[in-house]
C-alpha cells in the first residue's frame, strides 16, 4: 500500500461462551484510525508539510481481551517502517514480535503473540491455532468509481474456525503469571483501501454469529458520496447442506438509537431484508466504545421463507469514520495508542485511570 492515506488490516477474533471470554487481534499496515497518520495526511493535503505520509510508517498491532463482558486488556501499538513486515508470496505478517502465518495444507493460521505493556505493568504471550472449519475466500469491492478501480476491498477468509491455545499474562507488580486456556470459535477477514476511510465512508456495520446449523456474516458500508450505492451483504453457510448463500442487496432498517459522550450516534437494533429472508440483530451489550467505534455482543434471529431459526449469539461492530475528521476526537483516540518514539500525556493518563479501575474491580 503506497498511496497516502491507504490502509490494510488483518483481523482475527474468537469467543468462548462457556468461560465468557473473547478477544480481538489485528495487524495494520497503514493504521486507518491513527491520529498520527490522519494528522500527517491532513497537513500534507493542506500543504502544511511537503512530505506525504507513507502508510508503512503508520503500521500497528492491537490485542483486546474481554472477560465477563468487561475489558481486561486493550493494547494498541503503532510504529514506523521496520517494525512491520509481510511477504506478498505468503499469507502472514509481523509487527515486532507478534506474527501470524498460514499453513495451506492444514488450513490453519498460527498466531504467536509476545508484547510488553508497561503502561499496565503486564507482559503478554499468546499461542493460538485457528483451524478453518470451512475456508471461504470471498471478495467484496466498492465498485462505485467505474473505470478508476475500487477504493475499499473486504476479503472473507475464515467465516468460522476452531481456536485452541493459551493466553499467558505476567503481572509485573504481583510477580505472578496467569494462564488462560483457549478453546473457542473464531473468525478471520482482511480489509484494504486506497483513500482515507473518513474521506470515503460514513457508516460501517459488521457482525458474525454461529449456530449449530449456520455460520452467518453481515457486512454493510455506506459512502460519503450520496450517489454511491451502499455495499450490503449477508453470507450464510449452511452446515447441514454445505451450501453458501450470498445476499448482496439487503435493505437495512435501524431503530433504538443511542449516543454517548465519546461514542457516535448508533442504532441498537438492525433489520436486514432480502426478498423472503430477514435478519434481526439486537446489540445487547457494549464491549468496547470510542469516539468513532463500538463493539457489541449481539443476538441475531434469522427468518427464511416464513420459518424462524434458532437465535444466534455473536459479535458486532459499528464504525463512524467521519468522526475521525475531528481533531478533538483524535486527541482522545490518541489516549489508547502507544506510538513508538512518541510521548503522550493522554496515553499515560488514560492507562493510569484504567489501572485504578482494574484495582478497584478486583
Amino acid at each position: 500500500m503506497q498511496e497516502p492515506g491507504s490502509y490494510e488490516w488483518w483481523y482475527f477474533d474468537a469467543e468462548d461462551k462457556e468461560s465468557d471470554l473473547s478477544f480481538v487481534i489485528i495487524w495494520f499496515a497503514g493504521f486507518p484510525f491513527s491520529p498520527y497518520y490522519m494528522n500527517h495526511y491532513e497537513d500534507w493535503k493542506n500543504r502544511v508539510v511537503t512530505c506525504a505520509p507513507v502508510p508503512s510508517d503508520y503500521s500497528g498491532f492491537s490485542f483486546q481481551l474481554y472477560e465477563n463482558d468487561r475489558e481486561t486488556l486493550n493494547f494498541i501499538r503503532e510504529g514506523r517502517n521496520g517494525l512491520f513486515e509481510s511477504n506478498s508470496s505468503n499469507i502472514g505478517a509481523r509487527f515486532e514480535k507478534n506474527r501470524f502465518s498460514y499453513d495451506e495444507q492444514r488450513n490453519e493460521y498460527i498466531l504467536d503473540i509476545d508484547f510488553s505493556f508497561p503502561a499496565r505493568f503486564k507482559e503478554v504471550k499468546v499461542s493460538l491455532l485457528f483451524k478453518g472449519l470451512q475456508r471461504l475466500v470471498y471478495e467484496k469491492k466498492d465498485q462505485n468509481d467505474a473505470g478508476s478501480g475500487y477504493r475499499h476491498q473486504w476479503v472473507l477468509s475464515v467465516p468460522r474456525a476452531d481456536v485452541e491455545g493459551e493466553i499467558e499474562i505476567y503481572d509485573q507488580q504481583k510477580k505472578k503469571v496467569r494462564t488462560i486456556p483457549v478453546k473457542a470459535s473464531g473468525y478471520h477477514d482482511h480489509n484494504s483501501g486506497f483513500v482515507p476511510m473518513q474521506d470515503h465512508i460514513t457508516r460501517w456495520h459488521w457482525g458474525r454469529a454461529f449456530s449449530g446449523r449456520f455460520n452467518l456474516v453481515y457486512y454493510l458500508i455506506f459512502f460519503k458520496n450520496a450517489v454511491s450505492k451502499p455495499l450490503t451483504l449477508i453470507i450464510l453457510q449452511d452446515n447441514t447442506t454445505g451450501e453458501n448463500t450470498f445476499l448482496d442487496r439487503a435493505v437495512l432498517t435501524e431503530s433504538n438509537f443511542r449516543r454517548g459522550l465519546f461514542s457516535p450516534l448508533h442504532s441498537r437494533k438492525l433489520e436486514l431484508r432480502h426478498e423472503n429472508i430477514c435478519l434481526k440483530i439486537d446489540h445487547r451489550r457494549v464491549l468496547d466504545a470510542g469516539p468513532f467505534y463500538l463493539r457489541f455482543t449481539s443476538s441475531m434471529v434469522l427468518e427464511m421463507h416464513g420459518n424462524r431459526h434458532e437465535p444466534m449469539e455473536g459479535i458486532s461492530e459499528y464504525l463512524d469514520p467521519t468522526r475521525l475528521n475531528s481533531r478533538f476526537m483524535r486527541f482522545f483516540t490518541q489516549s489508547r495508542i502507544w506510538r513508538d518514539g512518541e510521548e503522550s500525556l493522554m496515553y499515560d493518563t488514560y492507562n493510569n485511570i484504567k489501572r485504578t479501575l482494574d484495582w478497584k474491580n478486583r
